[in-house]
């Protein structure tokens, strides 16, 4: 790759795994801080819903660091695009598209990116690539969609009781 496209998946990289650190930031210390969190979750239907604001927590800040850093990017995509998915059906599929209605717009765009720097690779400038491990392409996109897809999985298996309608 070139070296100003190098310096873009850095900045893909840094600015995606910020905005994951920062929302894990705002559920463990913003608002409602975890008891929020969890009241939330609850409300979308999970058990468990402390033991799930924790998971969110340190899912949200590990992958985003991992991501800054690129290290083990084609996991931390994974990460991403599960939380992504997770929010995406639960929260805010109900509210259609837009996200200024509440809808999944916006995770769909993170969530696709995720995919997609799971395909680019972490680039030049990533610990990934330092150390020769970096995932790219196909195998990098699928390792993303798999892993990210049976995490929702298993997660919404064990973890989410739709509310009954009466």
């Amino acid at each position: 790759m070139s070296e100003p496209g190098d310096a873009a998946l850095l900045a893909v990289r840094v600015v995606l795994g910020t905005v994951m650190v920062v929302h894990g930031w705002n559920h463990w210390r913003g608002g409602g801080g975890i008891t929020g969190t969890a009241g939330w979750f609850a409300g979308l239907g999970l058990r468990r819903p402390r033991l799930q604001a924790w998971l969110s927590v340190l899912t949200e800040i590990g992958a985003g660091a991992l991501l800054v850093l690129g290290l083990f990017t084609s996991l931390a995509c994974a990460a991403v695009l599960s939380v992504m998915l997770v929010a995406g059906l639960l929260a805010h599929r109900p509210h259609g598209f837009f996200v200024f209605k509440e809808g999944y717009e916006y995770v769909l765009v993170l969530g696709v990116l995720a995919v997609a720097l799971g395909a680019w690779g972490p680039g030049e400038y990533a610990l990934d690539t330092a150390a020769d491990v970096a995932v790219t392409g196909w195998t990098g996109a699928g390792l993303v969609l798999g892993v990210g897809a049976a995490a929702t999985a298993g997660l919404l298996a064990v973890f989410w009781r739709p509310r009954e309608t009466t």
